[in-house]
């Protein structure tokens, strides 16, 4: 792969974590919550909270795939270091679609009566489906390297 092209994904990964980190940041202070209370509550409050833990996993298989993204660039996808880097990312997206699923369950239960938690459950159900989709695609991705890995070895 070219090295300006690993470059703009490089780029993508990083531009789509700080836009993330951006609306972590941001949202809380508009958010329905929030309108009433002031900073210190705001940051203190339980599901705020939570989201800020479960974007951990978020935030590093991002850095995995930077990280993957540079072996890349140094012609070393097939190696051990690629293959770590691949299982690191699919156990991140799985460990975020299991908090999704439990914050989808604690809105279901905890949320006001006049308020529809239809729409945050939307929101639940597509990630954890995207969730499940990157699973799928990082384990076949890790099956291609090894399978490439053992046909060099058997070569070599």
């Amino acid at each position: 792969m070219k090295k300006g092209a690993i470059y703009l994904l490089q780029f993508a990964v990083l531009l789509l974590g700080f836009v993330v980190l951006a609306a972590l940041i941001r949202l809380p202070l508009t958010e329905g919550r929030a309108v009433n209370l002031d900073l210190l509550h705001i940051y203190t409050d339980p599901f705020i909270l939570y989201g800020y833990a479960t974007s951990i996993p978020f935030f590093f298989a991002l850095f995995m795939a930077f990280k993957l993204l540079t072996y890349i660039g140094q012609s070393q996808l097939y190696s051990l270091d690629a293959i770590a880097a691949v299982i690191k990312i699919r156990y991140c997206v799985i460990v975020f679609s299991i908090f999704t699923f439990i914050a989808g369950v604690l809105i279901v239960l905890f949320h006001d009566k006049e308020d529809d938690p239809a729409g945050f459950i939307s929101l639940c159900i597509m990630t954890i489906l995207l969730s499940i989709f990157v699973a799928i695609m990082t384990f076949l991705f890790e099956k291609k390297i090894r399978k490439a890995i053992a046909l060099k070895s058997k070569l070599a």
